[in-house]
C-alpha cells in the first residue's frame, strides 16, 4: 500500500481560486446544456481541423453541413452534425459565442429540459422550413431561389436566435419589446440585403419562434405591461432610421445579390452617402430625446425618399405602358428599399405624440420659471406634512414639478437629461402615486430622464407598478423620542459624554444659527471649513446640507459652548412636518443635516450633542428624530443583493478615506437606531450609466472629470 505524503507536500497542492470553483459550479448545475454543446462545439472544431481550416473546403463538407442538396441526397444526419461546425474559423467566435450567450440565458430562465427540446426542436424545424421555400420556388425562374437552392450551411445560429426570441416572453418590459423588435429587424433587413440560405433560417427561426414563445415558455411569461412608452416610440424611430442608413452604407460598401436583385444597382454614390448620413447624425439624437424639430425632419426626409420612390414607380409604368417593360436587376430590390423607407415614416406618423419636447431655449424659459416654485413647496410640505428628507425639498438649488390640481409636487435636480427627484413626493394621502406619474410624463415630454433618489417603500410599490427597478442607496436612522432613556449598559459611551461635558463646563445650547452674534456663526463657519479643507475634496451637496442650509429660520442647530465662548461642535437639524390646516406647519420630528467638530475640541462632542437634541427635542413634544441615511453606506449584515447594488458598494468602499459615509453609519449605531432603507427608484437598466453621471454633479456640482479619476486612482492605491 503506497504511504500518504508528507504533511507538507499535501500543503502545496494545487486549489483553483475560488472565483474559478464558483464558475464551475454554476455551469454545471445551472447551465449544464449550454455547458455540454460549447464543450462538444470546441473539441469537434480541434479534432476536425476546422478550427484553423474552413470546413466548406473540406471534403467532409457535404457529409456535415444541411441544406437543399444534402436533403434531396438523403443526408438527414446533417441536421444533427452540422450545427456543431462553423463554415469557417472567424466564424466559431460570433457562432459558440451567441449560442452561448442566447442559449445559457434561457437555460437560465427556462430550465435544463425545455431549453434542450426548443433550442434543438427550433434549429431543426427553422433549417427544414428553409429547405422547403427553397424546394417551392427553386424552379420558378427567380435567380437568387436558384442559387440558394444549391447553397448549404452549418451551425447553430437558427436554434439561438429561436431561443432568444422565445425567452423574450419571460423578460420583462421594456426590455421584451427591445428584444423582439431588434431580432426582428435583424433578420428582416439580412435576408433582404444579403439573402443567404443562413438568412433564410434565420429569418424563419425568429417569424416561427416569436408568436408561439408566450405559449413555450409556459409558468415563466413575464408580466405584460401594456402598449410602447414615449420612450419607447422614440427608440423604435431612432432604431428604424438608424438602421435604414446602416443598410445605405452596407449596400455601397458590400455590394451583393440579395432576393431582390444586386444592391449595386441601388445603392446611393459616396456624396449622397455622406450627405445623408451628415444628416441622419443629429436627427437620431434628436429623435432619443423626443425633439419636435427632429421629428420633423424625419419625416421630411422619408417623405422624400418615399415620393422619390412613388415618382419612379409611375414612370417606369409608363414605359412598360409605351415600350413593352423596363428590366433592371436592381429594380425590385429598390422598391423594397422604398418600401422600408415608408414603413418607417408611418412609425414616424404613428408615433408623433411621443415627439413634443421644444427647444432647448424654450426648455430653459419653463425651468427657469419652475425654480420660482419654493414658496409653493413649503406651504404644501406644511399642509401635507413629509418624511425625514422632505425639508431638503425646499433648499434653493431645486427645481419644482407641482401637480395637474397643484396640491402636490415633486422636488428634482436636472444633471445629464436627467431628473434626479429627492424623497417621496409631497402629496395629500393617496396622491403619491399619482404626482410620481404625472412627474414621468413631465419628464417625457421635456425629454428627461426620471428617477427617484432616496424613495421610501410607498414610492417604490408606484414605480413597482410602472416596471420600474430599484437598489438600495442608504438606510435612514430614526429613534423614537417617547421611548428613549439613555439607561443601561448599552448607552454607556452617552452617558460618559453627558458627564463628561458638564465636569468640562461644556454646554448645550439649541438655537437659530441665523439669530446667533456673529462671533458663534463665524465660528461655525471656521470649524465647517476646516472640517472640508481636511477631506482634500470639495463639499458635497444635494442631500448633504451645511452652514448655508442652516442658516434657515426653520432650521435648528445645536451648539456645544465651553465657559469662554468656545464652540466645540455643531449639528443641524431639519423639521419634519406632519399633516396640518397650519399655514406654519407642525413639527413631529427632526432631521440631523450637518456634523462638525473642532479639532482637538472637546472629544466625545457629537454624541453629546445628538444625545442633548434628542432629550430637548423629546421635551418639545416631537415623536422622533432621524440621524439621516449615509450615502453609499447600509447595515453589515445586509450585503448587495444585484450588480447595481455591487458597484454603489464598490463605489462607497472607494469615497470612504474623504467622507466617511461607512464610519459615519458605524457611528449611529451607537444610538440604537431603527433603520428603515431608502431607494433609488429608476426606470430600466439601460438609464443607470446617465443617473450616475446625474448623481455624481448633483453631490459635487464643481467636481470635474479628472478630479473624480484621480480620486478613483488614489483610492485604488
Amino acid at each position: 500500500m503506497l504511504a500518504k505524503p508528507p504533511r507538507a507536500e499535501r500543503q502545496v497542492e494545487y486549489r483553483a481560486p475560488g472565483a474559478i470553483r464558483r464558475t464551475a459550479t454554476l455551469l454545471r448545475r445551472r447551465l449544464p446544456f449550454t455547458t455540454i454543446v460549447v464543450a462538444v462545439m470546441l473539441v469537434l472544431s480541434v479534432a476536425s481541423g476546422t478550427l484553423w481550416s474552413a470546413v466548406e473546403d473540406s471534403a467532409m463538407f457535404p457529409y456535415v453541413a444541411y441544406g437543399l442538396p444534402s436533403t434531396e441526397a438523403g443526408h438527414w444526419w446533417t441536421l444533427l452534425v452540422g450545427p456543431f461546425f462553423a463554415v469557417v474559423p472567424l466564424f466559431y467566435l460570433p457562432m459558440v459565442g451567441s449560442f452561448a450567450l442566447f442559449v445559457g440565458f434561457a437555460e437560465w430562465r427556462l430550465g435544463t429540459r425545455r431549453t434542450i427540446v426548443l433550442s434543438v426542436a427550433t434549429q431543426i424545424v427553422s433549417v427544414l422550413a428553409a429547405v422547403g421555400f427553397l424546394a417551392l420556388v427553386r424552379d420558378s425562374g427567380w435567380d437568387w431561389a436558384e442559387r440558394a437552392g444549391t447553397l448549404m450551411d452549418v451551425g447553430y445560429s437558427g436554434g439561438a436566435l429561436a431561443m432568444l426570441a422565445i425567452a423574450a416572453a419571460a423578460i420583462r418590459s421594456p426590455w421584451r419589446l427591445r428584444i423582439r423588435a431588434g431580432l426582428v429587424t435583424y433578420v428582416s433587413v439580412a435576408v433582404i440585403y444579403v439573402g443567404s440560405f443562413a438568412d433564410l433560417v434565420h429569418f424563419f427561426a425568429v417569424v416561427i419562434a416569436l408568436p408561439l414563445g408566450p405559449k413555450l415558455v409556459g409558468r415563466h411569461r413575464a408580466q405584460r405591461m401594456g402598449r410602447p412608452s414615449m420612450r419607447e416610440w422614440r427608440l423604435f424611430a431612432g432604431v428604424g432610421l438608424f438602421l435604414l442608413t446602416v443598410a445605405e452604407i452596407v449596400m455601397w460598401l458590400v455590394p451583393a445579390e440579395g432576393p431582390f436583385g444586386s444592391s449595386t444597382a441601388v445603392s446611393l454614390s459616396g456624396l449622397e452617402l455622406t450627405v445623408l448620413c451628415a444628416v441622419v447624425i443629429p436627427m437620431l439624437n434628436g429623435l432619443r430625446r423626443g425633439s419636435k424639430l427632429a421629428w420633423w425632419c424625419s419625416i421630411g426626409l422619408t417623405a422624400f425618399v418615399t415620393a422619390q420612390g412613388v415618382l419612379l414607380a409611375g414612370l417606369l409604368s409608363l414605359i412598360d405602358l409605351f415600350s413593352g417593360g423596363y428590366e433592371s436587376g436592381g429594380l425590385s430590390l429598390f422598391f423594397v428599399d422604398n418600401l422600408l423607407w415608408t414603413a418607417e415614416l408611418m412609425l414616424l406618423i404613428v408615433a408623433r405624440g411621443a415627439f413634443r419636447v421644444p427647444s432647448r431655449r424654450t426648455l430653459r424659459q419653463a425651468w427657469k420659471h419652475e425654480a420660482d416654485d419654493s414658496t409653493t413647496a413649503r406651504k404644501l410640505l406644511a399642509r401635507h406634512g413629509g418624511g425625514s428628507v422632505s425639508w431638503m425639498s425646499t433648499w434653493p438649488e431645486n427645481s419644482y414639478f407641482v401637480s395637474a390640481d397643484g396640491d402636490s409636487y415633486l422636488a428634482y435636480r436636472r444633471h445629464a437629461r436627467v431628473a434626479v427627484a429627492l424623497g417621496d413626493p409631497i402629496a395629500p394621502d393617496g396622491g403619491s402615486g399619482r404626482t410620481v406619474t404625472e412627474f414621468v410624463d413631465h419628464c417625457d415630454q421635456a425629454g428627461l430622464v426620471p428617477c427617484v433618489f432616496s424613495a421610501t417603500a410607498d414610492v417604490l410599490a408606484t414605480t413597482k407598478e410602472l416596471g420600474w427597478q430599484q437598489v438600495q442607496v442608504a438606510e435612514d436612522t430614526l429613534i423614537d423620542l417617547e421611548t428613549l432613556q439613555f439607561r443601561g449598559k448599552a448607552w454607556q459611551d452617552v452617558r460618559s459624554a453627558l458627564n463628561k461635558a458638564a465636569k468640562e463646563g461644556i454646554e448645550f445650547r439649541l438655537v437659530t444659527l441665523a439669530e446667533q452674534p456673529r462671533a458663534v456663526i463665524s465660528q461655525v463657519r471656521a470649524i465647517s471649513e476646516e472640517w472640508i479643507s481636511d477631506k482634500g475634496m470639495p463639499e458635497m451637496g444635494f442631500t448633504l446640507g451645511g452652514v448655508d442650509e442652516a442658516m434657515d429660520p426653520r432650521t435648528k442647530v445645536g451648539l456645544a459652548i465651553d465657559t469662554s465662548g468656545t464652540v466645540h461642535g455643531v449639528t443641524s437639524w431639519m423639521p419634519v412636518h406632519r399633516p396640518s390646516d397650519s399655514e406654519a406647519g407642525v413639527v413631529g420630528g427632526w432631521t440631523l443635516d450637518m456634523m462638525r467638530r473642532r479639532t482637538g475640541g472637546f472629544r466625545p462632542v457629537m454624541e453629546f450633542l445628538i444625545a442633548s437634541s434628542c432629550l430637548a427635542f423629546k421635551e418639545s413634544g416631537a415623536t422622533f428624530v432621524s440621524l439621516s441615511g449615509a450615502p453609499l453606506a447600509r447595515s453589515a449584515d445586509d450585503g448587495p443583493a444585484n450588480a447595481a447594488e455591487r458597484v454603489l458598494d464598490s463605489l462607497g468602499s472607494m469615497m470612504e478615506p474623504y467622507y466617511g459615509f461607512r464610519s459615519l453609519h458605524a457611528f449611529k449605531a451607537k444610538f440604537k437606531p431603527r433603520c428603515e432603507p431608502m431607494y433609488l427608484a429608476f426606470r430600466d437598466e439601460a438609464d443607470l450609466p446617465r443617473i450616475g453621471i446625474a448623481l455624481g454633479q448633483a453631490y459635487l456640482p464643481n467636481t470635474g472629470l479628472w478630479q473624480l479619476a484621480k480620486l478613483a486612482r488614489t483610492a485604488k492605491r
